[in-house]
């Protein structure tokens, strides 16, 4: 099997700075890690908080830590510095090698969309919290068979609220399913919803934009492992 991973994301309309952050890390017990955050609010303010939120939960992660642990380290963290009044959304996308699973931690209102191998959808929408405001804030916990033809994708409230008040917003699990069924890339996906969220929003997006995607391909080309990254400057 191949894992592709692939991320989308813009900024919000005339402001400097994304306020959504995204990282990857190698597990230490085989397989990768995507944290992405969301900070409150917008521009450099939240892309310090979101920056925070993602550093404490890698370095978590890169000690071995498991990722609902890693989830709720951050949010102590936040809570503790800012003094519970500020919040981030949290997603923790893991590929473990060590229970050959796909493991979900999701602190976001936002939900999860998975699309199993027979093409049956699962839309992960059980009640969430932010990390950093309410003392016992834990992470809602999904895991998966890692199986050739899963896909899930993970995004900030900005896909969606995209078109909210221009004649309507994204269905996303559809859109997801569709794709799946037409067989894009991780990479086409992220794009594709991004593309679809940014023509409801008329390319002016009232809020910060991130889309992540998982898919698990059945085929092997080669060991070799590759990463590729586009950043407008």
């Amino acid at each position: 099997m191949q894992v592709d991973l692939a991320v989308a994301k813009v900024g919000k309309w005339a402001t400097s700075e994304s306020g959504d952050t995204l990282e990857v890390i190698e597990r230490p017990r085989g397989g990768l890690s995507a944290v992405l955050a969301d900070g409150q609010r917008s521009g450099q303010a939240a892309k310090a908080i979101s920056n925070l939120v993602v550093r404490k939960a890698i370095a978590e992660l890169a000690e071995g830590v498991r990722d609902g642990a890693a989830a709720r380290a951050a949010h102590d963290y936040l809570h503790t510095f800012k003094g519970g009044k500020v919040s981030a959304t949290l997603n923790i996308v893991s590929v473990d090698l060590a229970t050959r699973t796909v493991v979900l931690a999701r602190n976001n209102p936002c939900p999860t969309v998975v699309v199993d191998p027979d093409g049956e959808v699962q839309v992960l929408d059980e009640p969430s919290q932010p990390v950093g405001i309410y003392l016992r804030t834990k992470p809602v916990m999904t895991e998966l068979d890692l199986r050739a033809g899963l896909t899930v994708v993970v995004y900030t409230d900005g896909l969606q609220v995209a078109g909210e008040h221009r004649g309507g917003v994204l269905d996303v699990p559809a859109a997801v399913v569709e794709m799946a069924r037409s067989q894009f890339s991780a990479q086409q996906m992220a794009d594709e919803l991004l593309r679809l969220a940014l023509d409801r929003e008329g390319h002016r997006p009232r809020d910060d934009i991130s889309v992540l995607a998982l898919h698990v391909r059945p085929d092997e080309t080669d060991d070799v492992r590759r990463m590729w990254v586009r950043v407008p400057l």
